[in-house]
This record gives C-alpha cells, structure tokens and sequence, in this order.
C-alpha cells in the first residue's frame, strides 16, 4: 500500500546517499530503509502516534529509533541542504546556494503531554508556554534551515543559532544578506554581521497598522512557516526535548521541498509535451 507522502523513485535515489552513508567497517543499515523514510514523512504529514503507524511501514519501534539516530546526528539538516540545492537547480537559479535568506520565528504552544524537558514561557508578556521554530529561507521561499528552542529564547540568539547553523551545514559561501525582523536588536544585528561577513538588516513597518503588509523578500519566510503549520506532528509542540522538536521541523522542511520538486518537474513535463 502506498500514501501520498511516499518517496519517489528519482527522490530516494537524490536522498539515498545521505540516508545510506557507507560505514567504516560494515553496512550500518537494513533493507528497510526507504520504508523508514516514508514513515517518518508519513507520521509528519498525518500526526500519527508512534504506536498507530500502519502495518505495512514496519514496527514503530525501527522507526522511531532511526528517527532519534538521524536527529541527533544531522542527518536530517544535511538531506534538507541537499534538496534545497536541487530546488535552487530545478528553479534555474545560477547557484546552489544563496546570496540572501530570510530569518524568521514562529511560537508553537507545548502540547500538555510533551515538551516538559525545555518548554518555557516566551513570545509577548512570556504568555506562551511551548517551544520556538526558527526558519531560514532563500528567494525561492523553500526552507534552507531550520532548529526549535525554548520559547523564552531572545530573538538574538535565536537569529546567531541560525547563522552557526547555516555555517555548518557550508551554505554561507555566497552569503550577502540577512534580513532579520525588528525583534533583534540593532546592536546584536551589528555584531552578527562581523562576526559571520554579512550585511544582517532590521526590517519592519515604522507605523503600526491594523492589516498585513508584506515586506519586500521577508514575507517568503512568513509563507514557509504557514506551509509547515500544515504538518499534523506541527499542530503543537508534542516533543520533549529540541533534538527531537527540531527533527520534525527538518522532516517537514523535507517535505515542503519534495512537493515543490514534484510540481516543477510536472510543469517541465507539461512545457515539454506542449512544445
């Protein structure tokens, strides 16, 4: 049986090296592989409870033990960096990797159930007791990084994690431009900025208004956090540590990028068949 979130066949092979890595000694993992993948794109998509996986991907517990393995030791943000390269290609973009991104905060409210390990209070009045996901986008719109901390972390560590984390996973090469919103402080916006040679720039409206107006380039970063929200494991913050919380955040990255891959390559499919 099949679902929708399942890989394709041209998706597994662009994600099989990252999943598959050859061990220093033996083969590190089962025939199962792809199976396991699907399932974790499943659970995000649907919100499905660990011991309510269907049948047919294998017993939760293989799952849910890779997952853990792929979260702690980056597997996950090195697929994601992999397939935004491909976007970028699939795009027509010149480069691989971006001259700007986009960084931006969402508050999740803790599940009653999960999170007891690092939800805190924070956003406006610390009236929000959950965790916060920070994303990172391109031109494009499609999530270049992206990491969950406590809900009280200021938004000028929240913006410093992003760009060590982008550093790491070697995607500030050409890295020109950060536009950051108006919760990060002048004078940390500076200091960032030295420290990683980039321009990181404040922007948001003077004026207050009761309606949305989308600035210039930094809306795209809005979109992708209404996109991830579409993700059931999402709907809450359900995890009890940020390993795990930025795990899921990183498999629905994946996913928002696997579905704009899909559509572009239809229309390519569609441009060809018409000429």
């Amino acid at each position: 049986m099949t679902y929708p979130s399942d890989l394709t066949d041209d998706q597994w092979n662009m994600l099989e090296p990252v999943f598959n890595a050859p061990g220093k000694r033996f083969r590190k993992h089962a025939d199962d592989l792809r199976a396991v993948v699907d399932a974790m794109l499943y659970i995000a998509q649907t919100g499905c409870q660990w011991r309510y996986l269907p049948q047919p991907f294998g017993p939760w517990t293989r799952v849910w033990s890779q997952f853990r393995r792929w979260s702690r030791n980056g597997t996950w943000a090195q697929a994601l960096t992999v397939l935004h390269a491909a976007a970028r290609e699939s795009d027509g973009r010149a480069e691989r990797t971006p001259s700007m991104v986009v960084i931006d905060t969402h508050l999740a409210r803790g599940a009653s159930n999960g999170g007891f390990t690092f939800h805190d209070r924070g956003g406006p009045y610390g009236r929000t007791k959950g965790a916060k996901r920070i994303v990172a986008v391109d031109v494009t719109g499609l999530p270049v990084g992206a990491l969950v901390v406590p809900a009280s972390t200021h938004e000028n560590r929240a913006s410093e994690l992003m760009l060590d984390h982008l550093a790491q996973q070697g995607v500030t090469d050409r890295l020109d431009l950060v536009l950051v919103d108006r919760g990060v402080t002048a004078g940390a916006a500076r200091t960032l900025g030295r420290h990683h040679d980039v321009e990181v720039r404040r922007v948001g409206w003077d004026d207050k208004q009761p309606t949305f107006r989308p600035i210039r380039h930094a809306w795209r970063v809005e979109v992708a956090h209404g996109r991830l929200g579409r993700s059931r494991r999402l709907a809450k913050s359900f995890e009890n540590t940020t390993t795990s919380a930025t795990g899921w955040l990183q498999v629905a990255c994946i996913a928002t990028t696997l579905r704009h891959l899909s559509r572009a390559r239809v229309h390519r499919d569609v441009q060809a068949h018409a000429a």
